[in-house]
């Protein structure tokens, strides 16, 4: 019998935990509140980080690059797997498992990049704070992300084609709830060690290396740390890291036990579980640790919440601003408008109007930069 070719595979058979109904039944509203929070949390960092001057610094440009990137990955499997958890045809087709798959590479590893960077941001900003402003410039920051982001992306697209371009021989059962690189690798009846070779030195070079300079960086931080004499600055300097210290150990820990771990024949759901918990909870979990141990996120989300709250309540802000940018005639024109307008909204008599034209236009003629126009 001919073997069938990957391109006659027109759609993959996500199995999932159809196996388990009950667990179906209680992941569907336990996945759906994590996503839901998860964008929600990250969209607020993102917003804060942007709306709030005092945060344009390196650390939050990482830390908004962090969110996008879990906003991403979250939504690459988990809108599939909520949908797959309450329907019986649990399919996906060729194109969109290949785009799934190179989409949660990329920004899986990306990710552990940009833990990487944070690390060394906060290296510089704690043992070289003298030079911290021109060692961390902006350009550089740019550069940093930017190489990040295109780097991995070639990485996953160079994986994804290699992998689904081996024969499948008809196989079509994925034992997993998403495209995962490794579940569709043991449907393959090619041989595939060009994809497990690209894996290995992509693994390599994305979770021991990155890992090995995260440590070296702490190691470096902590020990300028201990040499501080006053307390309040080692709490300060320990404050500063713990959060991004705390992300580091989820994200790492469970990815390493994903991918370093000896592998199996036998799809196992406990594979699946810890696949859940590095896909959903960890991108959950990391705007709620920042926020938490992070005095500045906090006061900058009350300062721009407070400031939404001040615009809806108060337009007169608006107006002022709209009123600078008008030339002296029309400054005239709208200030007859705004009294007459008001006044009539108001059910005021004649004499009221009369009083408030006269405010408005004492007010107007107080302005300098007009005054000579109005003379000549």
């Amino acid at each position: 019998m001919e073997p069938v070719n990957s391109t006659e595979v027109s759609e993959f058979f996500l199995k999932g935990f159809s196996g388990y109904p009950a667990l179906e039944h209680l992941l569907f509203p336990l996945c759906s509140a994590m996503y839901l929070v998860t964008l929600l949390g990250n969209t607020g960092i993102v917003a804060v980080s942007v709306l709030d001057a005092r945060l344009h610094t390196p650390m939050y440009f990482f830390l908004g690059n962090l969110s996008i990137l879990d906003i991403c990955y979250t939504s690459t499997f988990v809108p599939l797997m909520l949908v797959h958890l309450l329907s019986a045809q649990k399919t996906i087709s060729f194109l969109g498992c290949a785009l799934q798959m190179c989409l949660g590479l990329s920004t899986g590893s990306t990710e552990c990049l940009l833990l990487t960077i944070m690390a060394y941001d906060r290296y510089l900003a704690i043992c070289r704070p003298l030079r911290y402003p021109v060692l961390m410039s902006h350009r550089l920051c740019w550069l940093l992300a930017g190489a990040a982001w295109v780097f991995c992306l070639f990485m996953s697209v160079t994986e994804t084609v290699i992998a689904m371009r081996l024969p499948f021989c008809g196989h079509r059962v994925v034992s997993h709830f998403g495209c995962e690189i490794l579940a569709v690798l043991k449907l393959a009846c090619g041989d595939t060690s060009i994809s497990e070779v690209f894996l290995l030195v992509g693994a390599i070079l994305l979770l021991p290396v990155p890992l090995a300079f995260i440590c070296l960086s702490y190691t470096l931080i902590l020990a300028t740390t201990l040499r501080v004499p006053s307390a309040a600055g080692r709490r300060k300097a320990f404050s500063t890291c713990s959060a991004h210290l705390a992300v580091v150990m989820l994200y790492y820990g469970t990815v390493i036990f994903m991918y370093m771990k000896p592998k199996s024949k036998e799809a196992r759901i406990s594979d699946e579980v810890f696949t859940v918990l590095y896909a959903v909870v960890t991108p959950m979990l990391n705007p709620v640790i920042y926020s938490l141990r992070n005095k500045e996120v906090k006061e900058a989300a009350r300062k721009v919440w407070g400031r939404i709250q001040t615009s809806r309540q108060s337009p007169g802000p608006a107006l002022s601003i709209s009123l600078r940018y008008l030339t002296p005639a029309s400054r005239l024109d709208s200030g007859f408008q705004s009294c007459s307008s008001q006044s009539i909204l108001q059910g005021s008599s004649r004499g009221i109007f009369r009083k408030s034209l006269f405010d408005h236009v004492s007010l107007l003629a107080k302005t300098p930069e007009w005054l000579p126009e109005l003379s000549g």
